[in-house]
């Protein structure tokens, strides 16, 4: 089994939840660290939501956080990880269009 650190990124996401991160065949992954930015100059409202694999619907990392304008929210981090399993995705979803930007590092295991 092969560990590979790798960041990914989504750039001014919305309205519509769009994956930030989705697990492929055959691989676990622990996310170490996420971030997400607020672009604009106005309070926004985020989510960060992980389905699929053996989830049933949405699960909530984050519920309606407000993040400032030029702030930042780090939902996983430091002490707290993420495991996921083939299938996963993490989605991120904003109150506000093309409001943020978003940084996740994972340890993928294939």
């Amino acid at each position: 089994m092969a560990n590979n650190f790798r960041n990914y990124t989504l750039k001014a996401a919305g309205t519509t939840a769009q994956n930030a991160y989705a697990v492929g065949a055959g691989v676990q992954a622990t996310v170490i660290g996420m971030t997400i930015a607020n672009i604009t100059a106005s309070p926004i409202s985020a989510n960060v939501i992980l389905n699929g694999g053996n989830i049933t619907g949405n699960v909530y990392l984050v519920k309606d956080a407000t993040i400032a304008p030029g702030g930042a929210l780090v939902p996983v981090g430091g002490d707290q990880k993420l495991v996921l399993q083939t299938n996963d995705n993490v989605k991120i979803v904003s109150d506000t269009m093309n409001s943020i930007d978003a940084v996740m590092s994972i340890m993928e295991i294939t």
